[in-house]
């Protein structure tokens, strides 16, 4: 697994039936308590709802999931909500739909529709963005030749994820799977063969948002 999508940004969407309102709220969030700080935080916001259903996946592969009813009938909010979630392949991403009673109940099918329809409203204006795995390669440079080194592989559009200063500069470059060899063979042509980077670890980092809509 080298990359995995998620949600651009947080946003919300609102579905109203029967005088029912289901607000969602959708963001990205890192791990379990970073959800369960989301879902807490809105129950506080918004604490003159009945209901705060929610659903989280988690992980590049998607292997941590979570969904909570709340109190609806066992089914009807938190699974349906998951189930958009998956279906729009994202991951590291959490929805909370609060939910204001109107007076009439809408059975099993109505909440399972409004649940579903709330959370692709909010996902509809999130957009989605997609993370890669980079290999991290340090490139260290003495400080007469830094500056222009970095500059020549900023301008072949290299990925520099850090640069920090020492007695010598060190410069972290990112290589997609299968780029690391042709990106020692830019540094060797930057540094005229002066210098081979070295694989220092691995970083997961976004890529540029799309605006379109994700798919369900």
């Amino acid at each position: 697994m080298t990359s995995y999508v998620t949600v651009a940004r947080a946003a919300t969407g609102l579905v109203e039936d029967r005088g029912s309102r289901f607000w969602c709220h959708v963001a990205r969030v890192s791990d379990e308590d970073a959800a369960r700080e989301l879902v807490a935080g809105l129950r506080r916001e918004h604490h003159d709802a009945r209901h705060h259903c929610s659903a989280f996946v988690l992980g590049p592969r998607g292997e941590v999931e979570r969904s909570s009813d709340d109190g609806e009938p066992a089914g009807t909010a938190g699974a349906p909500m998951l189930d958009v979630l998956r279906g729009a392949g994202l991951s590291d991403v959490a929805a909370v739909v609060s939910r204001w009673f109107g007076g009439t109940l809408l059975g099993a099918g109505g909440l399972v529709r409004a649940y579903g329809d709330a959370v692709r409203a909010a996902l509809a204006d999130a957009g989605t963005l997609r993370r890669s795995l980079l290999t991290e390669l340090a490139v260290d440079l003495d400080h007469a030749d830094a500056g222009r080194v970095e500059g020549e592989l900023r301008a072949r559009g290299e990925t520099v994820l850090d640069v920090a200063y020492g007695d010598r500069v060190r410069v972290v470059l990112g290589a997609a799977a299968g780029d690391v060899d042709r990106l020692r063979e830019v540094v060797a042509a930057a540094t005229g063969g002066a210098v081979v980077p070295s694989p220092v670890g691995e970083r997961w980092v976004d890529g540029p948002g799309q605006s379109t809509s994700p798919s369900t």
